[in-house]
């Protein structure tokens, strides 16, 4: 029976389902720890402060210089426009409409001119092709008048001037066209989706711990909206320079972090934060790293998650990531999801709190080698017989009291 209740517990906490009346951390974590040498923060002191490749807002620290062929930038003018800040693109909003208003005012003051109206306007019998156009201030009004078909009927155009009529038609087509455009942009740049990804959450760091006898490294994700992201699916780079054997030096070098991809973990179904694990294996980067040697390294984990936005259907992606300084070796998330009455509730405020575990200072390789060994609890294995005996008497207690408050719970509703 005991055993079945630890195999429970340790279930509830993979999922992160805690009951509502116990605290969100198990009594024997919230008793007072003592740090040992087997749980660390691989943060030193006298480590210098590193540029960031991607930032914790999910903004590229990457900027262009240099650049020859700018007439690229015109090839797509669209995507230039939107790209562009907002004040300058209310600037260049702004600035075509008065401009083209001024154009197409100054060819209807050309017509006026060179036939006459501004002259003869005020004789009797004298036809002009735009009535009560007389000045160029006029001739503009009635320009933005026509583009924006208000048309207040004080100034006119006459049947008797072909001219003004091709003219008409001209800028009837082309303020179409600009309007077209300008709107467009506007609309495009209102709702892009970048926007939606201000409320999806990374946790502020990951953490490295053993779950299921295997070394994994971890972080948080999660969405502040009701509304959900459709077809999430995440993904992880490892960022870090490297020499190839022949003495080439990358820098900055891309190498993917398996979070799920040949399993289908990692399409997610973000209704509640999720732990996204990444197991570290012969195939990962890390499988090599202890806890001595990971200190030393300079990394950084960057970490993608992208869907649809599921009120509008357009494609979201979020981004952040993770220096090595902000990797917790020795740790796991404190659980923030809690059974109620008819609903689970998600507690943000424990969102990017974590605790100490006991975990083994070596390798991944060389965990596994201990392993394939003899029968090795990583979790207790560095306790002494008398430690582990209290840590098992704790987890039943505390997991007797969670199965009652959910039966509890159960039995109400």
């Amino acid at each position: 029976m005991a055993g079945d209740s630890r195999v429970l517990m340790d279930h509830n906490m993979e999922i992160g389902v805690t009951p509502a009346q116990v605290k969100k951390l198990p009594k024997h974590l919230r008793e007072a720890q003592i740090s040992t040498e087997r749980t660390h923060l691989i943060s030193d002191p006298a480590k210098k402060p590193r540029q960031r490749y991607v930032q914790k807002d999910g903004k590229c620290n990457v900027h262009h210089g240099n650049v020859q062929e700018t007439y690229r930038y015109l090839s797509d003018l669209f995507t230039t426009l939107v790209d562009l800040r907002w004040r300058l693109s209310l600037f260049i909003f702004t600035l075509v409409y008065v401009v083209n208003w001024l154009f197409f005012g100054f060819l209807w003051w050309l017509i006026a001119l060179i036939r006459g109206d501004l002259v003869h306007a005020d004789e009797e019998g004298w036809t002009p092709c735009v009535e009560n156009l007389n000045s160029f201030v006029s001739a503009f009004l009635f320009s933005i008048e026509t583009e924006t078909t208000i048309g207040y009927g004080y100034r006119v155009i006459t049947e008797k001037c072909p001219e003004g009529i091709i003219l008409l038609l001209v800028q009837a087509i082309l303020g179409s066209i600009v309007n077209a455009m300008m709107v467009g942009c506007m609309f495009v740049k209102i709702s892009q989706p970048k926007n939606r990804a201000e409320t999806l959450m990374f946790s502020h760091n990951a953490v490295i711990s053993v779950r299921d006898n295997k070394m994994c490294l971890m972080f948080r994700v999660g969405d502040l909206r009701n509304s959900h992201i459709v077809e999430a699916s995440i993904r992880a780079k490892l960022i870090r320079s490297q020499q190839t054997k022949e003495g080439e030096f990358i820098p900055l070098n891309q190498t993917d972090i398996n979070i799920g991809f040949d399993t289908g973990d990692d399409r997610l179904f973000l209704v509640s934060p999720l732990i996204i694990s990444h197991e570290i294996n012969e195939k990962s980067p890390f499988w090599e790293m202890s806890l001595a040697q990971m200190e030393k390294e300079e990394f950084e984990i960057v970490v993608i998650l992208e869907g649809m936005v599921e009120a509008t259907g357009m494609t979201c992606q979020a981004r952040s990531s993770y220096l090595d300084t902000e990797v917790l070796w020795g740790h796991r998330f404190t659980p923030v999801l809690s059974l109620e009455k008819g609903f689970y509730e998600v507690d943000y405020n424990n969102f990017h709190d974590v605790y100490e575990t006991n975990t083994p200072t070596c390798s991944a390789k060389e965990m596994a080698a201990k392993l394939r060994d003899g029968p090795l609890l990583p979790q207790l294995s560095l306790l002494s017989p008398e430690e582990r005996e209290r840590e098992r008497e704790r987890g039943d207690r505390h997991n007797q009291s969670s199965q009652q408050h959910i039966f509890h719970t159960m039995k109400h509703n």
